[in-house]
């Protein structure tokens, strides 16, 4: 915890092998005389207007990364050219004339405003130049800098300098290139003065990790093979015991009879950061794995299979086990569900809650805890949504597989049909319809909820849940409600029913226009299944069978079905919790995928093409074998004519 580095690693862990700093400002500021000062160590007698790319070497300063600088001109007619040279850079200096004062309050009225309008995301050095020319009454530099700082957080550092006297010019390269590979807005927020809540996750989640015997503290053993890994050095048993002594003068809380707890870890990187030493709580950090969003770094969480549109990923026994075993382990009330708090707990060392979008789309219980069920069917939601995410938040949580042992690949769903069977336990159904006909309602009875539940949404919505089968298998099944207006941007797409193992069509039953637009519905999604050879099984639910039915609706939806060759119209209501087994069937459906497939008439005529043209060819085969056998005959029989000849 010493922080003693190795200058090049720290480098290497940031990941940049080289720094861009765009140096901006008013005309005659002491840009240019910046940048000579710094390259040639004195001040310039003759500086051009704008000084061609310099190129400071990588041990130049101590992260041993190379440091490239571009001059800039602000006149008019080079803006264009500000502008993208902006937008290049890894961090920006924007000088004003200590001597001047209308030049800082440029910066306000200007230059920050006009680099939040590019929505530049570089950090911004702010230095004084001219420190030399600078009143002796006027006000300091802390007085002069907090208001504009509090109004403009992007700001990093502020420093005056002289170019002439050599007064900290290096150190204003140096700032830049530490607010590059060091930076303190991810870590620190500066006007709580505490750990940024994404920077608490990340330390928390190394901390755990590090206390191998799962103590709560970190023994000093545990400190000490900490301070190799992060730092490849070893703390002498009089530094591990200075800093316990300083945590502990402090906060009585950080040190216990086991050694350093979590809060005192978070302290302490609290404490460097104060102090400026930030390369300490970053090196920690990308020692294990995070990049400067406080993620873990892509290539540590990358999906390496590759799938066809219509395969999809689904957890292994393994990484279920695990699961079970992280649900028992924050159940801390043993109540067989997660409350809210205990969920948070669980997900407190991943950068964010990865439920915060689809948290309603589970069954929970009265006090908003959630089953066992609905934590493993939110997982397969997750994984079949985002695979990649998936896996981030299970190493997030402590997982310790590789990507390999925690997914399996699915059989391609072409392949299934041919199969006429399934071997998967992740069910994706679409759910289509027209608005009001009652998909919300059906998803919202999916997972034990009222109608009135649901929020009002024109996106679509998940649901989630085990559906146990008759045979006493249960299966996972994934309501996905496509909202009527996204119809059409969505069967624009190819491969849009690639992911799909059934779809649903639901209509009110007491409504024919609902049943018209149904019946559309069906037939555009039965064409696009057809024509790319994402065919799915397609059921039609009758909802609101408790109320008054549209005899025209009920006539016409039985000889559509028949005469696409699908099952009738299921009839639910929702109301009465009268659903007619609808989840079962649905599974049921999507279990045999080569059957309940709608054929629209082109489908049957194309069908009937094709059958036709398959007999022909067989009648053309039949004659070309009997030729065949007919010439080969002829030759025996002339040969042996020949013989006896």
């Amino acid at each position: 915890m010493a922080g003693v580095t190795a200058p090049a690693a720290a480098a290497n862990l940031a990941g940049k092998s080289g720094v861009r700093v765009v140096v901006i400002g008013d005309i005659g500021t002491g840009k240019s005389s910046l940048i000579v000062a710094l390259a040639t160590e004195q001040f310039p007698e003759n500086v051009p207007r704008v000084m061609p790319p310099t190129r400071l070497p990588a041990d130049y300063f101590p992260d041993r990364v190379p440091i490239t600088i571009i001059d800039t001109s602000s006149s008019p007619d080079q803006k264009p050219k500000l502008i993208a040279e902006c937008q290049a850079a890894d961090a920006v200096v924007l000088t004003y004339a200590c001597d001047r004062p209308a030049t800082l309050e440029r910066l306000s009225s200007f230059w920050l405003p006009e680099l939040r309008r590019l929505q530049l995301k570089a950090p911004v050095i702010v230095v004084g130049c001219k420190l030399d020319l600078r009143e002796e009454q006027q006000v300091s530099l802390e007085q002069v800098m907090a208001p504009i700082m509090q109004s403009f957080r992007e700001i990093e550092t502020c420093i005056e300098c002289s170019a002439l006297r050599q007064i900290q010019v290096p150190e204003v390269f140096y700032y830049a290139q530490k607010a590059v590979l060091h930076p303190t807005a991810p870590l620190f927020d500066q006007e709580a003065q505490s750990l940024k809540p994404r920077c608490v996750r990340a330390l928390k989640r190394i901390f755990i990790i590090c206390d191998h015997d799962k103590d709560g503290a970190l023994s000093d053993v545990e400190l000490n093979e900490f301070q190799v890994k992060c730092f490849s050095a070893p703390l002498q048993p009089t530094e591990i015991s200075g800093v316990k002594r300083v945590v502990q003068e402090k906060m009585p809380e950080g040190v216990n009879e086991n050694g350093l707890t979590l809060t005192g870890f978070l302290f302490l990187h609290a404490l460097f950061i104060e102090k400026g030493r930030l390369e300490t709580t970053w090196t920690v950090l990308r020692k294990f794995g995070y990049d400067n969003d406080l993620k873990l770094r892509d290539d540590l969480i990358a999906t390496p299979i590759k799938r066809a549109p219509d395969q999809t990923l689904e957890m292994t026994n393994e990484a279920v086990d695990f699961l079970r075993g992280i649900f028992n382990m924050f159940d801390t009330d043993n109540d067989g569900a997660l409350l809210p708090a205990e969920l948070e707990d669980l997900f407190s060392t991943a950068p964010e809650n990865p439920w915060s979008s689809v948290k309603d789309c589970a069954e929970k219980n009265v006090l908003g805890g959630l089953s066992l069920e609905g934590f493993l069917s939110k997982w397969a939601l997750m994984t079949l949504l985002d695979p990649a995410n998936s896996f981030a938040n299970l190493v997030y949580v402590g997982y310790p597989g590789e990507f390999g042992s925690a997914f399996t690949i699915t059989r391609k769903r072409r392949v299934d049909r041919k199969k006429q069977q399934t071997q998967r336990n992740v069910f994706q159904c679409y759910v289509f319809g027209a608005r009001g006909s009652g998909k919300t309602a059906l998803l919202q009875s999916f997972i034990g909820r009222q109608p009135s539940d649901a929020l009002p949404t024109n996106s679509e919505r998940f649901a989630t849940n085990t559906v146990e089968l008759p045979d006493g298998a249960r299966k996972t099944l994934i309501l996905r409600e496509i909202p009527e207006g996204d119809v059409r941007s969505l069967l624009a797409k190819k491969e849009s029913l690639a992911p799909c193992d059934v779809a649903v069509f639901v209509y009110d039953s007491c409504d024919e226009y609902s049943w018209q637009r149904a019946r559309d519905l069906l037939v555009q999604v039965a064409t696009h299944g057809e024509n790319t050879g994402y065919e799915v099984p397609c059921l039609i639910v009758a909802a609101k069978d408790d109320l008054d039915q549209s005899p025209q609706a009920l006539q016409e939806s039985t000889r559509v079905s028949q005469d696409m060759g699908i099952e009738t119209p299921i009839p639910i209501s929702v109301r009465l919790r009268d659903l007619n087994n609808i989840f079962c069937r649905i599974v049921h459906a999507a279990q045999q995928p080569h059957l309940s497939i709608p054929e629209t008439e082109a489908g049957k005529t194309r069908r009937q093409y094709r059958q036709l043209l398959n007999r022909s060819l067989m009648v053309v085969s039949v004659g070309a074998a009997v030729t065949v056998v007919g010439i080969a005959a002829y030759r025996v029989y002339a040969a042996r004519k020949n013989t006896s000849s």
